[in-house]
């Protein structure tokens, strides 16, 4: 089995998680690969190097180790190949990792199969200028819609099929996959929802109404997002968490279901809701 490691090793505790997986390994059939940057940082004769281009073509499984944005940044481009990913908790709440760093021993189950690989959709955002789309992203947690420079409310509006959805006036809008549910739009009060799911969840940002609340949409709904703010200060697009893009009053944003499906390696027992547990309500009592 091939392993490609994705970390960054100038972080002195992800250096030395990855010196603690590469122990581990030492004494398996499997190839360990990291990216030839850190040739001088993690110089180790159980592990090879290559360019960040190959670390993805090579791989059977990509282990990342850090927290949960580096591990859906990527496991999306794990999802274009079609290639599994094995996160290892680096950093704080480690929702999207498989492993803990005092279960590193677990990874010999890997290399023994003793594994499933859980499916979590993703959702496709186009921006629309003049009929044509100009930029296309996927993303595994959500595209988020807020204003701008200025501490302004901004006017959203949300159609489903051509059908109103929602129109709004907020601090922004968040479109989020199930995965995503647990993000940003959970701390904007939005609802859990299984990552099994294959739905879109619509949620204002701080909405100027009593009666907002979040939506639930089938992911074969196409949702068309426009957005009107004032003359001095456009809203802006962000997707998982990405440099922003500006949205003009001339642009729109449609989502639909991505084509791609982001594959988690999971080791443990433990189903979504007592890892939700675990993550969001004991370790913060």
């Amino acid at each position: 089995m091939i392993f490609s490691v994705f970390a960054n090793l100038n972080n002195n505790e992800t250096k030395a998680i990855a010196g603690e997986v590469l122990d581990v390994l030492k004494d398996t059939d499997c190839r360990i690969y990291f990216d030839k940057k850190y040739y001088d940082v993690i110089s180790n004769e159980n592990c090879e190097f290559l360019s960040s281009a190959e670390l993805m073509q090579v791989c059977d499984i990509a282990i990342v180790i850090g927290g949960d944005g580096t591990t859906m940044k990527i496991a999306k481009k794990a999802a274009i190949l079609g290639k599994p990913t094995l996160g290892i908790n680096g950093g704080r709440l480690g929702f999207l990792s498989g492993i803990e760093r005092n279960e590193l021993n677990l990874l010999k189950d890997v290399i023994e199969g003793k594994y499933q690989l859980e499916e979590r959709m993703m959702l496709k955002a186009e921006i629309i200028e003049n009929e044509k789309a100009v930029k296309t992203f996927h993303c595994l947690n959500d595209a988020i819609f807020s204003r701008g420079d200025f501490a302004r409310l901004i006017d959203i509006k949300v159609t489903s099929n051509g059908r109103e959805l929602l129109d709004t006036r907020a601090d922004g809008v968040i479109v989020s996959t199930p995965t995503g549910s647990t993000a940003y739009s959970l701390a904007a009060g939005g609802p859990v929802l299984s990552p099994d799911l294959n739905c879109f969840e619509v949620t204002s940002i701080c909405p100027h109404s009593l009666m907002d609340r979040s939506i639930v949409v089938s992911s074969d709904n196409q949702l068309t997002v426009e957005t009107i703010s004032d003359v001095s200060n456009n809203a802006i697009l962000t997707c998982d968490g990405e440099p922003p893009v500006d949205i003009s009053a001339n642009t729109s944003v449609i989502i639909s279901l991505s084509p791609y499906r982001a594959r988690l390696v999971k080791i443990k027992p433990d189903n979504f809701y007592e890892v939700m547990k675990k993550k969001l309500i004991e370790r913060r009592a």
